[in-house]
């Protein structure tokens, strides 16, 4: 491909409008992921039900005749569920179960067009479809103005995406799933190894550091008090990070993730927008510090925490 059409291509605009079509599959992974999940943990727990071995193992004693007709139950009830993925079944709209077509499903346009209704029922489309589009698209434009025509341009756009994704997911689940957090982790080391990204030594240091400097936190925590501050998903994703930024990184992803944390965090309570339980999960703020270091950079982040 010539300079010239690799100008265009990578360029901010068009990478811009190839971020709305990609905020637009954001968002049904966002939706669909923690419930293929949660078909897959039921389908692991009707497994270990009926595992008499284990039981006798584990407890001493014969498994109770409930256990494998509860697991036979489960096993029948998943059998009996219509397949579900990212691409099965067709979106549709949860109020009336109106499929949405594809003139309905064009990213930003078509909630504006529908005026963010249902056009069966009218039902109110919630204004996240078309926010986390925009969002998306804001941030791929803003990779094509910080690598330039540069086809590493395309590889931080999927590594955006997919925080991008892992925050909407952890915001509405507390979860972050090892199916992204873990392939995001070897990526960033791949990257490193075929020298599109930090040299690999840095990538190393920096997964180990990730890792290492949460899990040290939430081990002293739940030593000091019995709680649980974070979840273990937080140590991949800051490992992932450090794959991607380098060791360096790692103090001022987390330093912009607990400034952005706390903003949020006063904002929600002074709006009473906290969650029983007063938590808010940290996988967003994380998500949300990586992607400011990786368009400001890690010296411009730490002079800006540094005034």
């Amino acid at each position: 491909m010539s300079a010239e059409a690799l100008s265009l291509w990578l360029s901010p605009p068009v990478l811009g409008l190839l971020g709305l079509c990609v905020g637009s599959f954001l968002n049904v992974v966002a939706h669909r992921l923690p419930r293929m999940m949660e078909r897959d943990w039921w389908t692991d727990i009707a497994h270990q039900l009926s595992d008499g071995e284990s039981f006798k193992r584990c407890f001493g004693q014969e498994a109770p005749k409930a256990l494998a007709a509860t697991a036979g139950e489960l096993e029948k009830g998943i059998d009996g569920l219509a397949p579900y993925g990212l691409s099965t079944p067709r979106s549709a709209c949860p109020a009336c179960g109106h499929q949405i077509t594809w003139y309905e499903n064009i990213p930003l346009l078509s909630w504006l067009w529908l005026r963010g209704r249902c056009s069966a029922c009218k039902t109110p489309i919630s204004p996240r479809y078309p926010l986390l589009e925009l969002l998306t698209a804001a941030l791929f434009a803003a990779v094509g103005w910080r690598f330039g025509a540069q086809p590493v341009a395309l590889l931080w756009c999927a590594v955006l995406a997919t925080l991008v994704a892992l925050a909407a997911i952890d915001w509405d689940t507390t979860l972050l799933p090892d199916s992204m957090t873990l392939p995001l982790l070897w990526a960033g080391l791949v990257a490193a190894a075929m020298g599109w990204t930090v040299p690999l030594r840095d990538a190393l240091w920096g997964a180990l550091a990730g890792y290492l400097s949460l899990w040290s936190i939430y081990w002293l925590f739940k030593k000091a008090t019995g709680k649980e501050g974070m979840g273990f998903g937080d140590f991949k994703l800051l490992a992932a990070l450090g794959a991607w930024l380098g060791w360096h990184a790692i103090l001022p992803i987390v330093l912009m993730a607990s400034v952005i944390g706390a903003v949020v965090g006063i904002a929600m309570k002074l709006t009473s927008g906290l969650r029983q339980g007063g938590y808010v999960p940290f996988g967003p703020f994380l998500a949300g510090g990586g992607v400011v270091v990786i368009l400001a950079g890690t010296d411009r982040v730490l002079g800006w925490i540094g005034q």
